[in-house]
């Protein structure tokens, strides 16, 4: 919600910051106001504006973003207003820093827009503005000179019902505002209520403080958390899952690979098919064309792209390039890197139908550079709608539509056929073994390796990389916190793709033992089911952790987290079907066959 959508202090003159397309896209909307702060200088209960009566629409627009929890927003210096709050330990007591002994604290984006109290359950509710902010600015002095930089802006909110006798334009003086000035908030005691006809009176107070903080670490607080030991639990768990799936490959590819090809090579006097048995059965179907090559291709090429744009992303961000001081910035490197990965998307695509043969690559390079696309602008513009109507901040402009299309259509989509264009007059590479031409009838499964099971069973454990993590992504996107410890991040990201790589050559080659070819789609989907894990969890997180009533908000979670899963089974499954197309190649060339 823009901040002037409710009855605040305005400016005759109105001004939008300039925005990059991550703020436009993340809904940030960055306007001036009437708090005039000047530096080092203390002030007490200045008044930015009266409110002479409130409307019943402004009544009502209020009630609701108190009732919803809206948080007020402001900026300073770059550093958004945040309130204190403290770590505490089991007991509930402060815990203290080791290196200065005070009580070490995290920050909480902005403050509230008001309370609601009510006296009893079923009883009336009452909402009360909160119209008075204490700013405590912190600061730095350099040791050498007099000069100063800001590195903290804290704010305390408070409801005040503020009295006067006469009211003066020019310098209003307010009763409420008398006492003791180094009280926290010498005003009275009666809150400001919402209600038709009443008046608001909107002040502030400004409080300097010397802070040790260097200008260069200011943003650390900001990007504390209450849970910093969990993240390293989160490593901790992904590295022993992966731990025992490297165990488990290592045990098939020494003990019992090593031993089926050593003496696969060495029988010479037996007939071949007296010898053959399990995996090496299949030699003359593994590598038979799957159905649906071109829509594999597709998915394999998409997955690619968000490979890549995910792993230079986090390399960006790894090494400090994606400050959050540079509010939008990882949305729109996100954004460009999708964009110019296209030629990647294209390459591996066109690779790949040349390998199965297939001649029509400008149908389906025009299908890669659409499908993904195309699903996630038609959600969005969906949701925009909806968001329109609601006269939502968060509402994307139309020129940024046409500048998102104009991306899309102008540079994705070439790059996407350059890469097709290129990977397609490669020569592919040649399969280890022929590939007859009567297809092999495959034997009765058990249920236990049946494609829906193996999938699901095969999605667990690279969920069980990522879901301690994925907690606090999703705590970041849905409860506005700050989500800045991306070396953790990238070490559970390495994790995850190797934990999809082996969980997927496992259940493959349990699958080829089976006498059971069939690997190519199956091994796309065994690692990418994680997807449908990652959604059922969001769900869960929507019950538990989230306080959503409203229609549009749901139907935008909902939708937002089914793209998010979307884009997390392309990737997990590409890296699956890689891993997998490695693992076969590897196998049946090392057998020695007619």
């Amino acid at each position: 919600m823009e901040y002037y959508k409710l009855p605040y202090c305005q400016p005759d003159h109105i001004v939008s910051s300039a925005e990059n397309l991550g703020e436009v896209l993340r809904g940030d909307r960055i306007f001036n106001s009437l708090y005039q702060i000047q530096m080092r200088l203390d002030e007490r209960c200045k008044v930015v504006c009266r409110v002479i009566a409130l409307t019943p629409p402004q009544v009502k627009t209020i009630h609701e973003a108190i009732e919803y929890e809206y948080r007020v927003n402001m900026i300073l210096d770059n550093l958004p207003a945040a309130e204190v709050r403290q770590h505490l330990d089991e007991t509930g007591a402060p815990i203290v820093d080791e290196t200065t002994g005070q009580p070490r604290k995290y920050y909480e984006r902005g403050f509230p827009v008001g309370v609601k109290v009510s006296e009893s359950e079923d009883g009336p509710h009452r909402f009360y503005i909160n119209n008075h902010a204490r700013f405590t600015i912190l600061y730095h002095r350099d040791a050498d000179t007099d000069l100063a930089r800001i590195v903290g802006f804290e704010v305390e909110p408070a409801s005040v019902r503020h009295e006067y006798d006469r009211w003066d334009d020019s310098a209003p003086r307010l009763k409420t505002c008398a006492g003791n000035a180094d009280e926290p908030h010498p005003l009275g005691e009666s809150p400001q209520i919402v209600a038709a006809g009443e008046e608001i009176v909107f002040t502030y107070d400004v409080v300097f403080k010397s802070s040790p903080v260097r200008w260069a670490s200011r943003w650390d607080t900001y990007l504390q958390t209450q849970d910093r030991e969990i993240h390293w639990f989160s490593v901790v768990n992904s590295a022993m899952i992966l731990l025992f799936l490297s165990g488990m490959v290592a045990m098939i590819m020494i003990r019992t690979l090593r031993r089926d090809i050593t003496q696969y090579n060495q029988l010479e006097t037996v007939e071949e098919t007296a010898e053959e048995t399990g995996w090496k059965l299949v030699h003359g179907d593994v590598f038979r064309p799957p159905p649906a090559p071109g829509a594999l291709s597709v998915c394999i090429g998409t997955g690619s792209q968000l490979l890549g744009m995910t792993f230079v992303t986090m390399i960006f961000a790894v090494l400090g390039f994606l400050s959050p001081a540079n509010r939008g910035g990882l949305m729109t490197a996100m954004l460009m890197l999708f964009v110019f990965m296209g030629v990647i998307n294209g390459y591996v695509t066109g690779r790949m139908l040349r390998g199965f043969a297939l001649t029509d690559w400008q149908g389906h390079t025009l299908k890669t550079a659409l499908a993904f696309p195309s699903v996630v602008f038609a959600v969005v513009f969906a949701l925009n709608l909806l968001v329109w109507g609601r006269r939502s901040a968060a509402a994307v402009p139309f020129g940024t539509l046409v500048a998102l299309l104009l991306l899309w259509g102008a540079i994705h989509t070439p790059l996407v056929y350059v890469g097709s264009y290129f990977g397609f007059k490669t020569t592919p590479p040649e399969t280890p073994v022929r590939t007859n031409k009567i297809p092999r009838q495959v034997p009765p499964q058990p249920w236990y390796m049946s494609p829906w099971f193996s999938a699901l069973v095969g999605g667990v454990l690279p969920f069980g990389a990522v879901f301690i993590e994925l907690f606090f992504i999703l705590t970041s996107m849905w409860l506005h916190q700050t989500y800045y410890i991306f070396g953790i991040l990238f070490l559970v990201y390495l994790i995850l793709v190797l934990t999809c790589a082996e969980i997927t050559i496992v259940l493959c080659y349990f699958q080829l033992c089976g006498e059971d070819y069939r690997w190519w789609w199956r091994s796309f989907f065994t690692s990418g089911s994680s997807a449908l894990y990652v959604f059922m969890y969001s769900a869960f997180y929507f019950a538990t952790k989230l306080d959503i009533t409203r229609t549009v908000p749901t139907v935008m979670y909902f939708c937002y987290m089914g793209l998010l899963s979307l884009g997390f089974l392309m990737i997990t499954g590409t890296v699956g079907f890689v891993s997998c197309l490695g693992f076969v190649r590897a196998i049946y060339g090392s057998v020695k066959i007619d």
